[in-house]
């Protein structure tokens, strides 16, 4: 039984009380402080000041635990509020953006205050309430962009999956950035300006024409800039209105 359906084990008397909860807030601090790595049942417990046998009437294993800290983070996510654009809401037509782009922006927001949160996106769908909470708030914007034919669920998986691929790697992007200048004590600009003169002496070879174009041109934007931009691209295309294939059937 998945551990979304078992029940929170009776409190008991002691020095010490339990809860799913506490575990968990213990977990997370873990976790905030110095990475996944610092994570395990028995130094949880030990930052409860309790056995770490007495943990396991709460979570059976590791994994579990992960579950449950990443289902905290989601619950930090607001959500649009309910029935906000539907269809049939005589609303602005973009509401279905404006959900999505707060969505996103929330989601990095969580990561960029728990940044072991990004290592754990991904993979299979989490089935915590929090986290089916944004999965299904996601998907109910997606349905009402222009670019989704009506009732094919088959181009609203596709939609999802370049919301989320776009989103999950560019936050896991940043997060990376973020850890290699706190380890390498070089900025990215920092990087950037040592490794210019060997990079203008390759594009001067002219092998790289797509690569000059862009560093010659392209400005610095800063990481939240650089997010919104690519999400911009990303909701553009489902912005297109959806028109038949030349099989009659729809594309997206």
């Amino acid at each position: 039984m998945l551990i979304w359906e078992r029940p929170e084990p009776a409190a008991r008397s002691s020095l010490s009380p339990l809860s799913r909860d506490r575990i968990v807030r213990a977990a997370v601090g873990l976790a905030d402080d110095d990475g996944l790595t610092a994570v395990s049942l028995r130094k949880v417990a030990a930052a409860l000041d309790a056995g770490p046998m007495r943990l396991y009437r709460y979570v059976d294993t590791k994994e579990e635990l992960l579950d449950l800290m990443l289902d905290a983070v989601y619950a930090e996510i607001p959500l649009p509020e309910p029935g906000e654009g539907d269809e049939g809401d005589e609303g602005d037509e973009g509401d279905w953006e404006a959900s999505v782009r707060t969505l996103a922006h929330g989601l990095r927001g969580a990561a960029l205050r728990h940044e072991w949160f990004a290592d754990l996106l991904g993979g299979r769908p989490q089935f915590g309430p929090a986290a089916l909470g944004h999965l299904e708030a996601v998907l109910a914007a997606l349905r009402r962009a222009p670019g989704i034919a009506d009732d094919d669920p088959n181009a609203l998986m596709h939609a999802l999956q370049a919301v989320n691929g776009y989103v999950f790697g560019a936050v896991r992007h940043e997060i990376v950035e973020l850890r290699v200048e706190r380890e390498s004590g070089q900025t990215e600009h920092q990087w950037q300006a040592a490794s210019g003169p060997y990079l203008r002496r390759l594009i001067a070879t002219g092998r790289y024409p797509a690569l000059a174009h862009l560093v010659t041109r392209g400005g610095d934007q800063d990481p939240a800039a650089m997010f919104t931009a690519g999400l911009d691209v990303i909701l553009t295309g489902l912005a297109a209105p959806s028109r038949p294939t030349a099989g009659g059937g729809p594309r997206t």
